[in-house]
């Protein structure tokens, strides 16, 4: 019995593929598996990619770093647990090379570096992978650092009081870095030379690392020992839990792709919903033949069931391919963002993307489906006896319950998933309501047109505007179908610029490129006149004195906070507090008030003084205005009371501070400045000047860094385009849907405008206004309903600030109406090539 329905339903549908609907079907349903599986293979081999490959980008599974040497026992109790050991050294300096200098990162390794992974290094004969670091004496430079001091192999440069030997060029190293040392174009040395060069000082900014790699038993045997470092202020990264993240650019983009490939999939429910009804309606006849030779109910439903079903193997099959092909041009724009090498794809995204096609065929096909099941056999007879169809809740029900289950399953959050939801099916019921007004407001205006003038197009309005009153309903239905598919690809297309535009505007031309740190107080104002005369524009000179939070409210910081952050790094490392008179560039006040002038100037008298903190710090630590925080600085202690948090914009390349105290309290300490600046290309000796009057400086290059970001931003940019583009076609996908299901009713209304005289011109006039006006108010809905769920994913889930889109308000309505007058005019162009009596003949299909 089965055997004879697969072989049926497969013959039905060789035979139905010459249907518009069936066509819609099949697009809708392979762009939404193409979506789910681009996106998924994408992701799921990022995932994946990151997790095998952790260990080598933090450099072992195990990193400690403090700024001070390991104590020997330490060392001990690590081996006596089974793991290697590496030692690493991280600090900046500069490096010169006969009259040239150039600040370096420096990245001293011993003879058991790298524990994963290798370097690959031209020694001369081409670039080749080293399980090592450089011998003794010798130094490897990164190529900016080649091209900055114009060295070749062999040369030799001078870093602090050693010369060294190059002798090899880095093409990547076994565990890129960051911190401000990678700012710096790198400088690796043996560790053993690092004593030669007098460096190592009391006082020094260096950065000790040890490195230890062992089986996953070995790092689970010292955790309680790890947990005790990290009390003691010890940074510790555990592959486990410390694995690397994307960075904010590369999250976001994975943030748009889920969103883009979730509106994919629900624009390709929406096609799927409006075409099953017109397959539903053409195959009435069929259903009620079948029940005159004896068919079940049971039986007609799994025949046309097995139709469907072949045709979503069929479109899983094609849109696994597109998908595919999809996630490798992906991989091509985004994969210089990474630093791991991603493995192969896995199953798993396909068998989501063959989930995702059922569960959509399911949820938007299944309950209109299941209309054929009520066909009585006497409609062979009487034509009229259409059972009716499906409750419009029940089918927006079932539709909303499978999307709200694929939401759960890509987002794995399932309070976001109902949110989101419950959002949803509230916002279609206040849409139904708006756009039963709003129709109704179009079609009055179009009633009250006058029948003559306007070269025959006001007449044509009228009549389109007649025609769609006729069939409110299904006019309403349409016009919520035109408003989700239009508001799915102006919500997409929005994000994509608005997020495009909050990087740029986050880099504009006088982006600091260069920072400059240790200036003492007495070059304070020659620097700052030494800037104003070769750069292009800088930040303020920011005093910088470092200090450790000692006391929350009395209470030992890791006691007073949240247990999430008893490991955050600011309770384990010390500060830089500064000291301003009033809000520094880019700080905004979230709560609070700042110091006024009287506690600006004696606020040391004030116990405790009035302090700002940064908001994001305030959230972690779990803190409030007025709480009273303590700081050590030597041997001296000082007691701030919060009294404004403040928001930062960390991505602005300034110096930015956690913590701001009044005037009058910190300059009793050591401290020194810290600045950025701009330089233009033409004034690259101006670094070299500094360095010659101003030795004891550090500067810092982030030109690279900018360069970087730049280049991040304009890969993302390709990546959402493409996805962009998908979101569109499945727009596209269910404009087409409706406006097929809705021509055997638009064919025998030409037939009728036929008979009474209409021409082709007033036909295509009048189909065209149709359309348009449809478009027009969709697009209407379609630009409410984008920006009142802009506003609420902006700040939610994307952390862009909310604005406001006047364009959107005349490009939604004026688009929608091309576009759906487009692809209607398009469709109807062989209702109008037909004959009165063929057209008419269609009234039994609607």
């Amino acid at each position: 019995m089965m055997r004879h329905a697969l072989a049926l339903s497969w013959k039905g549908l060789r035979r139905d593929l010459r249907a518009g609907d069936v066509r819609a079907l099949f697009l809708a349903l392979t762009l939404a598996v193409a979506a789910a599986t681009m996106i998924g293979f994408f992701l799921d081999r990022l995932e994946r990619g990151l997790t095998r490959q952790a260990g080598q980008l933090l450099g072992g599974d195990v990193v400690l770093e403090q700024s001070r040497p390991f104590d020997p026992e330490l060392r001990r109790a690590l081996e006596d647990a089974g793991l290697a050991l590496s030692d690493q050294v991280d600090m900046v300096s500069m490096v010169s090379a006969g009259e040239a200098f150039q600040p370096v990162g420096v990245k001293a390794v011993d003879d058991a570096y790298p524990h994963y992974g290798e370097s690959v290094v031209d020694r001369g004969d081409g670039a080749e992978a080293l399980p090592r670091g450089p011998e003794r004496g010798g130094a490897w430079v990164a190529p900016r650092l080649a091209q900055l001091l114009d060295l070749e192999l062999g040369d030799t440069l001078r870093l602090g009081q050693a010369e060294l030997e190059v002798s090899g060029v880095i093409e990547r190293e076994a565990d890129p870095s960051a911190g401000f040392s990678s700012f710096n174009p790198r400088l690796m040395v043996h560790v053993d030379d690092l004593e030669a060069t007098g460096l190592i000082q009391p006082g020094s900014r260096i950065e000790y690392e040890l490195l230890a790699a062992g089986p996953p038993e070995a790092v689970e045997a010292i955790t309680p020992r790890l947990e005790r470092l990290r009390a003691e202020g010890v940074e510790v990264q555990d592959v486990r839990r410390d694995r690397p993240r994307l960075g904010s650019a590369l999250s976001r983009a994975d943030r748009y792709l889920s969103l883009a490939g979730l509106a994919a999939v629900l624009l390709a429910g929406v096609a799927v919903a409006m075409a099953t009804r017109r397959y539903v309606e053409r195959h009435l006849d069929t259903a009620a033949l079948l029940r005159c030779f004896g068919a079940r109910q049971a039986e007609l439903v799994r025949l046309f069931a097995l139709q469907l079903l072949w045709l979503a193997l069929a479109a899983s099959a094609l849109g696994a391919l597109l998908g595919l092909a999809g996630q490798a041009l992906l991989l091509s724009l985004l994969g210089r963002l990474l630093a791991v090498e991603l493995p192969p794809p896995g199953p798993m995204p396909l068998a989501l993307g063959v989930l995702t096609a059922l569960a959509v065929l399911a949820g938007f096909a299944g309950p209109t489906l299941l209309r054929l099941r009520r066909v009585s056999a006497l409609k062979v007879l009487r034509r009229e006896l259409d059972p009716l169809p499906a409750s419009a809740w029940w089918v927006v029900g079932a539709a909303a319950l499978v999307f709200g289950a694929l939401l759960w399953l890509y987002s794995g959050d399932p309070t976001l998933s109902l949110s989101l939801l419950l959002g949803g099916g509230l916002a279609l019921a206040v849409l139904w309501g708006l756009g039963g007004l709003l129709l109704g407001g179009v079609l009055a205006l179009c009633s009250r047109l006058p029948a003559r003038g306007g070269a025959g197009y006001l007449q044509a309005l009228r009549l389109g505007g007649r025609q769609l009153g006729r069939r409110r309903a299904a006019s309403l239905g349409q016009l919520l179908a035109f408003s989700v598919a239009l508001f799915a690809m102006a919500m997409i297309a929005l994000v994509r610029g608005d997020l495009l535009d909050a990087w740029r505007e986050q880099l504009p031309e006088n982006t600091p490129n260069q920072f400059a740190i240790n200036i003492q107080p007495g070059e304070r104002d020659a620097f700052a006149a030494a800037l104003n005369e070769g750069a292009e524009s800088r930040s303020d000179l920011y005093p910088m004195v470092r200090g450790r939070l000692t006391a929350i409210d009395g209470a030992e910081p890791r006691e007073a906070v949240p247990a999430e952050a008893r490991g955050d790094n600011a309770l384990r490392r010390e500060l830089n507090l500064t000291w301003r008179a009033d809000p520094p560039e880019g700080n905004r006040l979230v709560a609070g008030e700042w110091f006024d002038a009287e506690a600006a100037t004696s606020g040391e008298a004030a116990t405790p003084v009035p302090i700002s903190l940064e908001s994001g710090l305030a959230g972690r630590l779990g803190l409030e205005l007025g709480d009273v925080l303590t700081f050590t600085v030597g041997s001296a202690t000082i007691d701030g009371e919060i009294t404004s948090l403040r928001d930062l914009d960390w991505d602005s390349f300034r110096p930015n501070f956690y913590v701001i105290f009044p005037p009058g309290v910190l300059e009793r300490f050591g401290h020194s400045y810290i600045t950025a600046f701009h330089l233009a290309p033409d004034e690259r000796a101006l670094p070299g000047r500094l360095v010659r009057d101003f030795p004891g400086v550090t500067l810092l290059d982030v030109e690279a860094i900018l360069e970087r970001v730049r280049e991040v931003l304009s890969q993302v940019t390709r990546a959402v385009e493409l996805v962009l583009v998908l979101v569109l076609l499945a727009g596209i996908s269910v404009l087409h849907a409706a406006l097929a299901a809705s021509l055997p009713v638009r064919a025998h209304e030409a037939g009728l405008l036929r008979v009474f005289g209409a021409g082709d011109r007033l036909l295509r006039r009048v189909q065209g206004a149709e359309f348009a006006l449809l478009g027009l108010a969709s697009g209407l809905l379609a630009a409410a309903l984008t920006e009142l769920a802009a506003a609420g994913l902006y700040g939610g889930w994307l952390d862009l600030a909310p604005r406001w889109h006047p364009a959107l308000w005349l490009a939604l309505p004026l688009g929608g109406a091309l576009l759906v007058g487009a692809i209607g005019q398009w469709l109807s162009r062989g209702i109008r090539r037909r004959a009165p009596a063929e057209s008419l003949g269609l009234l039994g299909e609607t």
